[in-house]
């Protein structure tokens, strides 16, 4: 299999998704909005995006399956299984408020072999392919070489249906706030990640997520020299609802110290 030839037409596809959704946003009529859940929304635009995703990904492999977060296609793919999220950061977007992004990443069995973040507010792209360096529109990226959390910038994500670990996120919050640069709340967990790859952020925590926020933002981050695991100190972030992610020189002190302010 050719990444590199694929994660090129996964960013042509993914570049006119991105013009689909920004059209639908500059008609100014009212965006079609259902609630799946206590403050978890989507949109015409979200199931339209995935659709207009899922036809074109099936184009370049066949045989591939889906995880999708609108639930457009439930095929599950032997070898090839692609996980998108057709609109990241929806609740931005019916605001009217960046960042909000479309994600895809290409799994290959277990692997991780592909992944595209297009953050639409600032038309950045972010990408990589299993052996490729991390890009940024056509540069490559890389993390920081800070090596400290008290001299890092943490991005985190506020919990809005699960709030199992309420008590110790907000330890966490107080924790991030006295000892570190200052914690941050984009709204978009796939771009929170990219700004670790890229340097903007240092470290990245949240909990209930799903496979569709992570998986390509980790692919990138990982060919950026970052790392991601869980809160436990293992590695099942994919699945596992949660995330520790950073640079490489950061990432042991950062997930322990996680670990013990929420676990």
């Amino acid at each position: 299999m050719n990444y590199s030839k694929i994660c090129t037409e996964v960013r042509t596809l993914v570049l006119k998704t991105a013009r689909f959704i920004e059209s639908e946003k500059r008609k100014n009529v009212t965006i079609s909005t259902e609630a799946k859940g206590a403050h978890n929304f989507v949109t015409h635009v979200d199931k339209g995006a995935e659709k207009m995703l899922i036809e074109g990904l099936s184009r370049l492999i066949p045989e591939s399956g889906f995880i999708a977060e609108e639930g457009t296609s439930n095929k599950q793919g032997e070898r090839f299984n692609w996980i998108i999220d057709p609109l990241d950061g929806t609740t931005n977007f019916i605001h009217g408020l960046p960042p909000y992004a479309i994600s895809v990443a290409l799994m290959e069995y277990d692997d991780l072999v592909i992944g595209v973040i297009y953050e639409i507010g600032l038309k950045e792209c972010f990408y990589a392919w299993q052996g490729s360096p991390a890009y940024l529109n056509g540069k490559v990226i890389r993390v920081t070489d800070t090596d400290k959390v008290s001299d890092s910038l943490i991005a985190t994500g506020f919990p809005y249906t699960n709030f199992k670990y309420l008590d110790g996120f907000m330890n966490s919050i107080r924790y991030f706030m006295e000892h570190s640069h200052g914690l941050r709340r984009l709204g978009s967990a796939a771009t929170d990640i990219a700004y670790i790859a890229c340097g903007r952020f240092e470290g990245f925590y949240e909990y209930g997520l799903s496979p569709w926020d992570v998986a390509a933002g980790v692919m990138i981050l990982r060919q950026a020299g970052g790392k991601a695991g869980d809160f436990r100190g293992g590695t099942n972030y994919l699945f596992g609802e949660e995330i520790v992610a950073s640079n490489a020189n950061i990432f042991n002190e950062f997930q322990e110290t996680v670990r013990k302010l929420i676990k």
